[in-house]
Formats: structure tokens, C-alpha cells, sequence
């Protein structure tokens, strides 16, 4: 078997893993190269569909822009289980391009946002209970298709319904959630991990501002334009990040990196809005040494043994 994570040609080649839309990826990421070049590491932008791609080239192969992947979320499942040296590994792919994963996080004590699911054929009605919901598929990235109702207006109330049937009718699972209103004043906590020789290990953090501002009418782009600062995590943040992490199928001690998102409950305690294990950005722009990082986070994965030995 071929060893993928060994370089025997010499200088390790790394597949930075982007789409047709980012093919020279995104600007974060490219923060990433410099260090790479200077650990004596090949990288290249590798569009994921692309059917001239020889994955088995690479020592490793790094998920970092595939954005468009989500209304094709089968393909690039079905992708990721045939390159060798996949990082985040695929089955821990599958498991999280799914939002589904939230109810088994919750189970295991996660603090998690409450979550409704809306399998399609379903029908749905806004609860009767006032205040302001979230409606997302199950299955997105980078904030599409996802809106922000008030169910105390009877406009909202329709527009919430008919984005839950559109979303039934293109076969799609849709969640819906209780919107955490602090986001709008404390905003989104995002804390990046990234692999070291223990494990993942805390880099850093950022503030997002809030992003929904009211019914989803659609997005241009790839994703919804961000607002993000540099942010201090707090000991009670690192906890549920942690538990999140303690949680993921088969242990953490496999990630590359991780994003664990939190934003305050009701009562002020952290909770998790989404563990994103696939193709997060890591605002590696925001903190002093995070490229280097990641730089020897991958040097951490190319240095394992393959599995199995």
C-alpha cells in the first residue's frame, strides 16, 4: 500500500483543496503558502471535481475552499472517500456535511442550540410561540439559503413556511432554530484548532458580527460577506469547545484543524451553533503565527504513520 502520508519522492506535495470559483483559493488560505515553501513542502491549489486531478500525486490533500459542494453534497462525499491522505479524513466528512450531527453532540451533553428538523414531503407551521427563528438546510456552507424570521409578523410567518417548502420541495432537510439574539450585541465566537503532536490544540479565535438580517432573498457569491475581529477566548468557550471536540466519531486526535462556533444563550453560557470539521475558513489573517501553525500542523499529519500500521 502506498504510503500517503511519507513522502518517497523527496520534497512532500500538498493538494490545497478548493473549487472552480476560488482555484487560486481563497486569500486566507493562500497565507499558507509562504510557511509551507520554508518547511520544505510543495502546495498547490487542487479544484476538488477537477477529473484531471491525480490525488495519489499528493502526500496529502488539505479541504480548504470546496464551497460549491453543497448542493452536490453525495458527489463530494463520494469524492473525498477516494483520496488517499484526506485531511479532514472522509468519513469524518460525511459525518459533518450533515448539520444532523448537532443531535448526536447534543446527546452527548454538547450544549447545542435547539434544533427542529424538517425531513422533505413534511409539512410544516411556525410555532405559535413568539420571537425570531432561523430556517437553513441541513446540508449548506457559508450562510446560503439561510434566513432570519420574527414569528410575531404575520409576513415573516408566511415567508418562514414557504422557505421551509422550497427547501422540501428541492429535496432538501431543513432545521429550524431558535435565533440566539445575542449575536447581535456579543456576536459569534469562533474558536480555531489546529493539529499538534497531543492532539488539536487552541490557535485562536474571532468575532463575527451578525450576518442575518432578515428573510433569505438569496446570496450572490459563494458566501455571505463576514464582519470579524481578533477575539480573546474565554476559559468557559475553551470548555465547550473542548467537549465538542471530546465528541467527534472516531476522537479528534485524526483533525487537522476544527472551527467550534458559540454563541451565548438565554442565560449568558456558551453554546454551540455549528463544530465545522470540513472546509472552515480559519481566519488565519487574525492572529499573529496562525499560518505558521497550520503550516506545522500539517507538517504534524504528513510526519504519521498510515493507518493501520
Amino acid at each position: 500500500m502506498t504510503d500517503h502520508h511519507q513522502s518517497t519522492r523527496g520534497e512532500p506535495r500538498v493538494a490545497l483543496v478548493t473549487c472552480a470559483e476560488l482555484p487560486d483559493l481563497d486569500p486566507d488560505d493562500r497565507l499558507l503558502l509562504a510557511p509551507l515553501t520554508v518547511r520544505g513542502v510543495t502546495a498547490e491549489p487542487v479544484v476538488w471535481d477537477d477529473p484531471a486531478a491525480d490525488w495519489s500525486a499528493y502526500d496529502l490533500a488539505v479541504l480548504r475552499s470546496p464551497w460549491d459542494y453543497a448542493l452536490r453534497r453525495d458527489e463530494f462525499v463520494a469524492w473525498a472517500s477516494t483520496v488517499p491522505g484526506l485531511a479532514n479524513p472522509a468519513d469524518v466528512v460525511r459525518w459533518n456535511t450533515d448539520k444532523r450531527y448537532l443531535g448526536e453532540l447534543s446527546a452527548a451533553g454538547v450544549p447545542t442550540v435547539p434544533t427542529s428538523w424538517v425531513a422533505p414531503g413534511e409539512t410544516w407551521q411556525p410555532p405559535a410561540e413568539r420571537g425570531e427563528y432561523v430556517v437553513k438546510p441541513a446540508v449548506s456552507a457559508g450562510s446560503q439559503d439561510t434566513g432570519r424570521y420574527d414569528l410575531a409578523d404575520p409576513e415573516h410567518r408566511g415567508l418562514a413556511a414557504a422557505h421551509v417548502r422550497r427547501l422540501s420541495d428541492a429535496g432538501r432537510l431543513a432545521m429550524v432554530q431558535p435565533y440566539l439574539d445575542a449575536v447581535d450585541t456579543v456576536g459569534e465566537t469562533a474558536l480555531l484548532f489546529l493539529a499538534g503532536p497531543a492532539g488539536p490544540a487552541f490557535s485562536h479565535a474571532i468575532r463575527k458580527g451578525p450576518m442575518l438580517t432578515g428573510p433569505d432573498l438569496g446570496t450572490e457569491g459563494l458566501y455571505k460577506p463576514e464582519e470579524i475581529t481578533a477575539r480573546t477566548a474565554a476559559p468557559e468557550q475553551l470548555a465547550v469547545a473542548e467537549q465538542a471536540l471530546a465528541a467527534v466519531p472516531g476522537g479528534p486526535e485524526r483533525l487537522l484543524y476544527a472551527r467550534v462556533d458559540l454563541i451565548p444563550g438565554a442565560d449568558g453560557a456558551p453554546v454551540l451553533v455549528e463544530l465545522e470539521l470540513t472546509e472552515p475558513s480559519l481566519f488565519l489573517g487574525y492572529a499573529d503565527g496562525a499560518a505558521d501553525r497550520l503550516a506545522d500542523a500539517i507538517l504534524t499529519h504528513l510526519r504519521r504513520p498510515p493507518r493501520g500500521v
